[in-house]
């Protein structure tokens, strides 16, 4: 599956964004869809995760209450809308896909096997 991210940009602390994730080639609701970011010089962090379905998802506690992931299977899209942003949640957003059925243990980058190209998200204070 082909993973297209897109919708970041500059925000100021405690605004909101939406960043949008298209999927084409393949069948999107065989694929457990991840959102991760990456800090300058870190690594690449969890950020949330979203059963094929989009009835169950699952978050890291840095976004929990104020990230919320969503997935449309009749577009072949998955967003993630964040409120009350911090200058912390600053970095490079990523897509990932996953083929088969959510497991709350999958947070690691190496679980995924498909990824976006990554949109960039900055939060100044």
């Amino acid at each position: 599956v082909q993973l297209q991210a897109s919708g970041g940009g500059l925000v100021q602390a405690e605004g909101s964004l939406r960043l949008s994730c298209a999927a084409s080639g393949r069948t999107f609701s065989d694929y457990s869809m991840g959102w991760f970011r990456q800090a300058p010089g870190k690594q690449r962090d969890f950020v949330g995760i979203v059963g094929r379905t989009g009835v169950t998802t699952y978050y890291a506690d840095s976004v929990k209450g104020r990230f919320t992931i969503s997935r449309d299977n009749a577009k072949n899209t998955v967003d993630l809308i964040m409120n009350s942003l911090k200058p912390e949640d600053t970095g490079v957003y990523y897509c990932a896909a996953r083929l088969g059925p959510l497991r709350v243990a999958y947070r690691r980058a190496d679980d995924f096997g498909s990824w976006g190209q990554g949109t960039l998200v900055t939060v100044s204070s």
